[in-house]
């Protein structure tokens, strides 16, 4: 497919006539062709007003035909094989291996959303006969299934571009749930997002679905992204990235004459809890383990570990050794933009520069990368991360720090002080169950995926995974953006009292 630098606006091609946009190869400091013209606020509107426009046609879809376009976009996907692969690389700088299961990954999350509309349980269907004598009052006929809100808007993330962008799991589960989607893509990989727009689009027309149920807009800054949250056609935002882009799309959203829900997905830190007896028994093996996940994505993963509570007891020193001896082995990376390294080599440079905080390890440079990530693993006190809330911000990249905690009675303390997270893993061997138990209370007011004995990188996609969490993981952590469950995102629900058979929807027309 020849890239041509232009938006996708309700199936057409149309040539921007913002500023100039160019992607840029993070591991050469290359720019790469074409050129991208971003698109205005005019954009917007149209995008935008076409997507409601599509809207009650394409949330009246038979499901079989929703769930067919699902899988044409996946088919499409999986075609573009080689092209995609090479043009993600040259975008972002991610190994080919990770590129490849990321593309899996997309091509699978469509695949289970046109089997959840298939399946039609989604719905959460529910009906409750007539009781005409009931005392002392009678019971009407009432049914109840969730709709879908409106049009959403996407914002692509620009750690994952493709599971968490064009055509990733927010707009995966928008256009499950019947809602049609505008994407405003990420700028450090726009060829990435016109291949994936393409697909869409083509899927679009192949099922004869009414124009506005995609579109594709480009915009550096806030003014494109503003404009499309504040949008009276926008119902719902899907967004990945940054606390500050996340929080000032929910202000935007907030300030309305009518607000939406805004489901952000920003910071997490992902704490580590090592207990005492798995560090006696495995100390080494754990901190070896650690930093194969730190450093997984250049630790610019959502759920990278980037703390660690360690009860300072015995095999805490092996952790330690067996963590810093991995990190001077690792080698340097590319991360995803100049961008990023400079406020990941910010956030290092803080570390070093506390007093509270030692380095104990720095993996191996390399000057040939134009956005080189280098792993560094840091150590402090509980009691100076306590007094000290700049130790629990987050550090995105291959950057960890290991907090020493005195004793298990301390752990809920320092539980306490940190924010909302994605995950929290505790690392536990016989006889730390008890600890464990009294701790998982505490995690569970914290975060939305507990591990046990094991890394929280590496996200399972399916009916019984939460990739959400109390704020600043997420604006709202009663929601996941993976698996099945997000759907329900985009969804309400609605009630209908003594409704004719004739007029009802067909999952409500059957009594049990």
């Amino acid at each position: 497919m020849d890239l041509t630098g232009e938006l996708f606006l309700a199936g057409e091609r149309v040539r921007g006539t913002g500023a100039e946009l160019r992607a840029t190869d993070p591991r050469t400091g290359d720019t790469l062709e074409p050129v991208y013209r971003l698109g205005t606020t005019d954009d917007v509107d149209r995008a935008a007003t076409a997507a409601a426009q599509a809207f009650r046609p394409y949330r009246r879809t038979d499901p079989k035909v929703r769930a067919e376009f699902l899988d044409s976009i996946a088919d499409g996907l999986a075609a573009l094989g080689e092209e995609i692969v090479e043009r993600v690389q040259r975008e972002t700088g991610i190994a080919e291996p990770r590129v490849r299961g990321e593309l899996a990954r997309t091509v699978n999350q469509l695949r289970l959303f046109a089997g959840v509309v298939r399946d039609g349980s989604y719905t959460g269907a529910r009906v409750e006969t007539a009781l005409p004598d009931r005392k002392p009052l009678p019971r009407p006929d009432l049914r109840q299934h969730k709709v879908p809100l409106g049009p959403v808007a996407v914002f692509g993330a620009s750690n994952f571009p493709l599971a968490f962008s064009v055509a990733g799991g927010d707009t995966a589960s928008a256009l499950a749930a019947g809602c049609p989607v505008v994407v405003k893509a990420h700028s450090s990989h726009p060829g990435t997002s016109e291949l994936v727009a393409g697909v869409v689009t083509a899927a679009v027309a192949a099922h004869d679905l009414p124009a506005g149920t995609f579109s594709l807009l480009y915009g550096e800054g806030r003014e494109v992204g503003t404009a499309l949250v504040a949008h009276p056609a926008i119902a719902a935002v899907g967004f990945t990235g940054s606390r500050a882009g996340g929080t000032a799309l929910v202000a935007v959203a907030n300030a309305r004459p009518r607000p939406i829900p805004v489901y952000a997905e920003m910071s997490s830190i992902n704490p580590v809890v090592l207990l005492p007896a798995a560090l006696r028994e495995r100390g080494r093996a754990v901190g070896e383990g650690f930093v194969a996940s730190l450093t997984t994505g250049v630790g610019q993963l959502c759920t990278s570990p980037g703390l660690v509570l360690a009860v300072d007891s015995p095999g805490l020193q092996d952790f330690l050794d067996g963590a810093a001896a991995a990190v001077r082995a690792s080698a340097a990376a590319p991360m995803l933009s100049a961008g990023i390294c400079t406020a990941y080599d910010r956030g290092v440079q803080a570390l070093r520069d506390n007093p509270a905080v030692e380095e104990i390890a720095t993996g191996a440079d390399d000057d040939s990368l134009a956005a080189a990530g280098t792993t560094h693993l840091f150590t402090t006190t509980a009691e100076a991360f306590l007094r000290d809330d700049s130790l629990a911000e987050e550090v995105f990249g291959a950057s960890s720090l290991v907090v020493r905690v005195p004793g298990p009675e301390a752990l809920p303390e320092v539980l306490d002080r940190i924010e909302g997270q994605l995950t929290a893993t505790v690392h536990l061997g016989a006889g730390d169950e008890p600890t464990a138990a009294d701790l998982l209370p505490a995690l569970e007011e914290k975060v939305g995926r507990i591990v046990v004995n094991g890394w929280p990188t590496g996200v399972d996609v399916g009916e019984a995974i939460v990739h959400g969490g109390p704020f600043p993981a997420t604006s709202d952590g009663r929601s996941t953006s993976v698996g099945t469950l997000a759907i329900e995102r985009f969804l309400r629900p609605v009630a209908y009292q003594d409704v004719p058979a004739s007029l009802l929807p067909a999952d409500l027309g059957q009594v049990p």
